[in-house]
């Protein structure tokens, strides 16, 4: 195995560890299939996650990559995930294009207004609770 594919691999595993313990538990890795690929980590919630850990960082490539990965995943959005250099892996970069990141922010809001509307107090809870985790 190259350095470099070990340095990926490497990034793969933290990046896979850290979902499990900060997002989904069952998060995992997946096999590549070639030109069919689901993504790099499957259990980051509605994303084909493909995850990238290279000196010259060229997102046009990544996000094209992603996005196609997404289709093949059945996602409705693809990203990068991009490690920083001479950093831990909560500040690595998530990346997506901005016509996927204004989908997402639409089906947020959209899904806020349903859940206000259905349940105002768990709504003002999960509101109240993602607000202090920010600060």
């Amino acid at each position: 195995m190259t350095a470099a594919k070990r340095k990926g691999t490497a990034w793969e595993s933290a990046w896979t560890a850290y979902i499990r313990e900060h997002h989904n538990p069952e998060a995992h890795r997946n096999v590549q299939m070639g030109a069919k690929d689901i993504g790099d980590v499957s259990g980051y919630y509605l994303h084909a996650a493909e995850l990238k850990a290279e000196k010259t960082i060229t997102l046009s490539s990544y996000i094209a990559q992603a996005n196609r990965e997404a289709v093949h995943a059945g996602q409705p959005y693809g990203c990068a995930v991009v490690k920083r250099r001479m950093k831990g892996t909560g500040d690595g970069y998530v990346v997506r294009d901005v016509a996927t990141d204004v989908r997402l922010m639409n089906r947020m809001r959209d899904m806020e207004e349903a859940l206000k509307d259905a349940a105002f107090d768990r709504w003002y809870d999960i509101d109240e609770e993602h607000r202090r985790a920010a600060a």
